[in-house]
């Protein structure tokens, strides 16, 4: 018996890994964060599957349901939305269940802050502008922040910054990166990121506290940085027709010369 923690995506069904589909309907019970997880998602689930809602659940709970699967020597499936590796409580979970020796997996799945990075048509490391992406959050009733990582120790670096669970201190967010990006840099909201009701604002710090509609109060990311302009940027070295590199060296002097045909990669 094994219980398989399952980044269920975004929120658009379809957004779901072929492993974490397969490992769905090979469980017999399921349990799901309904708040956040679509319904679409637990169509995967077997025909007469347990599947529970635990949104109205506690840890204990939670764990116990757990324990009741692994003494039945039943596998579960365990959902939560985005990918695991992020603000997921997959760790307190896991924490308790090593310690009952029930065996766990871990199934990636697709970040919220990539789905809204898509919704954008965005990349958010553009040569010149960002190299580096920086995924935090403001304090909340659930979570502190540990001391240093403050929203203006970010913003020194540059970087794009996806600010998640914030948007009702978006006040306090404005003001506190308006000193180092400036009043003009862009900035970019994105609600429900690939649900059928996503809704997407785009402004500046200067302007986008006035531009986000009074329904928009939670499952709403935050994305600061010069690199969602789009623009201003320089060409990666990468794709330039007088870069050296392994697949298409220059000259006979290369290091990389010959090496497609010596390693029968040609």
């Amino acid at each position: 018996m094994t219980v398989h923690f399952i980044g269920a995506g975004p929120g658009a069904a379809d957004l779901l890994t072929l492993r974490g589909r397969d490992l769905i309907a090979a469980c017999p019970v399921c349990l799901y964060a309904g708040s956040l997880v679509p319904q679409a998602v637990l169509a995967h689930c077997p025909e007469g599957a347990k599947i529970v809602n635990t949104a109205s659940m506690d840890l204990d709970q939670i764990i116990a349901a757990i324990q009741r699967a692994h003494e039945a020597g039943k596998d579960v499936a365990r959902l939560h939305s985005g990918d695991l590796s992020v603000w997921s409580a997959m760790g307190e979970q896991m924490r308790r269940l090593r310690a009952l020796k029930i065996p766990v997996s871990v199934t990636p799945g697709v970040p919220s802050f990539a789905a809204a990075a898509a919704a954008l048509g965005a990349e958010l490391t553009l040569p010149g502008l960002a190299q580096s992406v920086v995924l935090t959050r403001t304090p909340g009733r659930a979570s502190s922040m540990p001391e240093g990582e403050t929203l203006t120790a970010f913003a020194a670096t540059g970087a794009t910054l996806a600010i998640h669970l914030s948007i009702q201190n978006l006040p306090r967010v404005v003001a506190d990166l308006t000193p180092a990006y400036g009043a003009d840099c862009p900035v970019a909201i994105v609600f429900r990121a690939s649900w059928p009701d996503e809704k997407i604002i785009r402004g500046t710090l200067a302007d986008i506290a006035s531009r986000v509609p009074e329904d928009v109060t939670r499952t709403a990311l935050i994305l600061v940085g010069r690199a969602l302009a789009g623009e201003g940027f320089d060409e990666s070295c990468l794709y330039s027709t007088d870069y050296d590199r392994r697949y298409r060296p220059q000259s006979a002097e290369s290091p990389w010369a010959g090496w497609q045909e010596d390693t029968g990669n040609g």
